[in-house]
């Protein structure tokens, strides 16, 4: 897929979006999930689509919205996400308005009356009528409340994390904890799996040797700290007690 097709797709997240500080319900169930939110839409059952910018629609990948918008509005009902509830409402008389009067013998109103009443799923209160559920599409959160809530539930990847790396903590080089040796002897332990007639810390050491300069074990003229790599290589060998290299498999 191209360039310009890939960003007409409902997944192609418009970077804008990274200005916003508050964003709605809908938005951020759209951004968890890795969609866009202008192209998300819900039916009147509460079935996910999307729609493009030609009023093509598609309600494939909905499901992974539908499950990031529940899931949202429980931890915003159980009081563990932070978020501005907005309830949609009507001014009196607008809907719902019922004439009461008397007839006269010639067919004249008199004493008439009007009464506003609620449809169903509202209640009246200081002058409006109030949809009792919540308008997802209006209510709003902050965005670092969300990132703080995703983040203590173990979710952080995806658009809210864009620097984001899923390497455990001691091979993520934006952890301030990184320790590059550490990295290096985790490294070279993973990828030497058979050492191919060399004993296990000779094999390492030449990993290390062809990597030096990821993980600060070169000089600055590229050359490999052959201290350095020994040291490591020490860290990372399973096999410390030497021994006569075996002959490789063919």
């Amino acid at each position: 897929m191209d360039d310009g097709n890939f960003k007409k797709g409902h997944n192609y997240i418009d970077p804008l979006w990274n200005l916003a500080d508050t964003i709605t319900v809908v938005q951020a169930a759209a951004l968890i999930a890795g969609f866009e939110p202008n192209s998300i839409r819900f039916n009147f059952i509460g079935e996910v689509y999307f729609e493009d910018e030609c009023g093509v629609t598609d309600n494939t990948d909905g499901r992974s919205v539908k499950t990031a918008y529940e899931v949202l509005k429980n931890a915003i009902y159980s009081g563990k996400l932070q978020a501005k509830i907005i309830h949609d409402s009507r001014l009196e008389g607008e809907e719902g308005t019922q004439k009461y009067a008397d007839m006269t013998e010639c067919g004249e109103y008199f004493n008439v009356s009007y009464e506003h009443v609620a449809l169903e799923g509202e209640h009246f209160s200081n002058g409006y009528f109030v949809k009792n559920n919540p308008d997802w599409n209006i209510s709003f959160l902050a965005v670092e409340d969300l990132q703080k809530w995703l983040s203590n539930n173990g979710f952080r990847t995806g658009f809210f994390f864009p620097g984001f790396s899923d390497a455990p903590d001691y091979l993520d080089i934006q952890n301030p904890r990184y320790a590059p040796k550490l990295a290096a002897a985790v490294k070279a332990w993973q990828a030497v799996i058979n050492p191919k007639g060399k004993t296990p810390k000779q094999a390492i050491i030449k990993w290390l040797r062809e990597h030096a300069a990821d993980y600060g074990l070169s000089d600055d003229e590229g050359k490999p700290n052959e201290t350095g790599i020994e040291e490591v290589a020490k860290v990372a060998n399973w096999k410390p007690g030497g021994g006569a290299p075996k002959m490789p498999n063919r």
